[in-house]
């Protein structure tokens, strides 16, 4: 950094505005005299809309050379065409401090060997770019660990497991949560024993619930999901900002079994993903409407960037201390801050003013025995009938070999809409009772108007105007 100041963000403000091109020029537009600012505060908001897509690539890079970035990835995202991001050995170098601490503190692999299975999606899609780095640069660190790449492959990913998992003392499969339950499943139905294997998750992308983590975990045979299951949050962006720890993840149990305990921490009637972040790699700050705002270095500098996602902050010593305050003592853990993450408002459906979310809804799928016959994808929808009155719909997708019937999705209906009433507190209040059951619509595994292999799924249907590109929880 070109001036010593204390506040990590206006060290970052005042380099970007020396040595990164489209900086300034975002800022003369704006009207703002760098020199006048002494405040993070005064510092404003950069967007993927106000920034990113108004300056040439290059001029958002460091002295404006795209030339200094190592690799290039691209983001899947859902809002249509994909966004480059260049990369430098430091910008992989932070990811990798996340993977570490999930490989580290949770699976042990500093003293295990260890195969790791990445199934993102590879060539240039960011999520699959990092994985790998992050894997290499523990390997070279002196991690006893094993990449296999064969990607969003079921019949790779299963010759790999097959032919390498029983030499190594655990395996870990790295990939989006609904595809990597795919591959257990799909494993279980040819005969594969998961409990032979040691088998460790490292998830990013979406938001699951604790009873998916428990289902999941009991077929991969994972006897600890606290310690055997890890999600990222990680944006195109900025890769990975923040990662579970068994604290953390000890703390969301505590909060899904206990609703209103869950409400007095995250103001929501949702469970958000719950994580921690390493303060002086990533500066986290709450910003407008309850969203998430970031400052990040790296080959584009990302400078109180508003990433939009739903979600808050705390401090480590105030959230155990809530933890205690209602009886449960979490245990020891990182002292980093926490962050928890909702993900974004544009993926939820309004049903008679009642906000239904995605995480919501997945929970009832996660109950037996629809777990048995259903993937856990699905499409939340409303529609309007003959009559035009609304009626809540969801789109099921089942498991390999399951057949449809109108006894299954009545089963599913009831299920889902048993967890719409425990969870979402606005559905039970605002949806009149002749209303709550939804319309339930069973499609065959791998259905192309839903279920399209390949593609980052949407969990709601219609446009979303402005989305991010990122492989985070909450991605839809």
């Amino acid at each position: 950094m070109s001036r010593t100041t204390t506040d990590p963000v206006l060290a970052l403000f005042h380099d970007a505005v020396e040595t990164v091109p489209a900086y300034p020029a975002f800022l003369r537009e704006l009207g703002l005299d760098p020199s006048s600012v002494r405040d993070p505060s005064q510092i404003p908001l950069t967007t993927k809309e106000n920034y990113h897509h108004r300056y040439p690539l290059a001029d958002r890079c460091r002295y404006g050379r795209l030339a200094d970035a190592v690799a290039v990835a691209l983001s899947s995202g859902s809002s249509g065409a994909p966004t480059v991001w260049p990369r430098s050995a430091l910008d992989e170098r932070t990811v990798a401090e996340r993977f570490e601490q999930v490989f580290r503190d949770g699976f042990d692999a500093a003293r295990r060997s260890t195969l790791a299975v990445v199934c993102f999606a590879l060539g240039n899609w960011v999520g699959g770019m990092y994985t790998v780095a992050a894997g290499r640069h523990l390997s070279a660190k002196g991690y006893p660990i094993t990449l296999a790449t064969p990607g969003n492959d079921v019949d790779e990913i299963l010759r790999v497991v097959d032919q390498l998992a029983g030499q190594y003392d655990q395996t870990v499969l790295l990939g989006y949560p609904p595809f990597v339950k795919n591959v257990i499943d799909a494993g279980s139905a040819r005969g594969v024993d998961w409990s032979r294997y040691r088998i460790r998750l490292v998830l990013a992308g979406e938001v699951f619930s604790e009873q998916w983590r428990d289902l999941v975990g009991h077929r991969a045979g994972i006897r600890d999901p606290a310690t055997g299951i890890a999600s990222l949050y990680g944006t195109a962006d900025a890769g990975v900002l923040a990662n579970e720890t068994p604290l953390s993840v000890r703390i969301r149990r505590f909060a899904a079994e206990r609703p209103d305990i869950a409400s007095e921490l995250f103001g929501r009637s949702r469970l958000p993903t719950l994580l921690q972040y390493d303060p002086a790699a990533r500066q986290f700050e709450a910003g407008p409407d309850g969203t998430l705002v970031f400052s990040a270095d790296g080959t584009v500098p990302l400078v109180r960037y508003h990433i939009a996602d739903e979600g808050g902050l705390y401090p480590y010593d105030e959230l155990l201390g809530r933890c205690r305050d209602a009886g449960f003592d979490p245990g020891p853990g990182p002292e980093l801050p926490f962050v928890y993450v909702f993900g974004r408002s544009l993926f939820t459906v309004s049903y008679f003013g009642a906000n239904i979310y995605p995480e919501n809804v997945t929970v009832g799928l996660e109950r037996a025995p629809v777990s048995d016959w259903t993937t856990g994808r699905f499409v939340l929808d409303t529609v309007e009938d003959t009559d035009r009155d609304r009626r809540l719909t969801v789109v099921v997708e089942l498991a390999d070999g399951a057949e449809p019937s109108a006894d299954r999705e009545r089963l599913v209906a009831d299920s889902i809409r048993t967890e719409l009433l425990r969870l979402n507190s606005e559905f039970a209040h605002y949806v009149p009772s002749a209303c709550q059951t939804p319309q339930v619509d069973l499609r065959r595994s791998g259905d192309p108007e839903y279920f399209s292999r390949g593609v980052k799924h949407r969990y709601t249907r219609g446009p979303v105007p402005g989305a991010s590109d990122r492989d985070r929880p909450g991605t839809r």
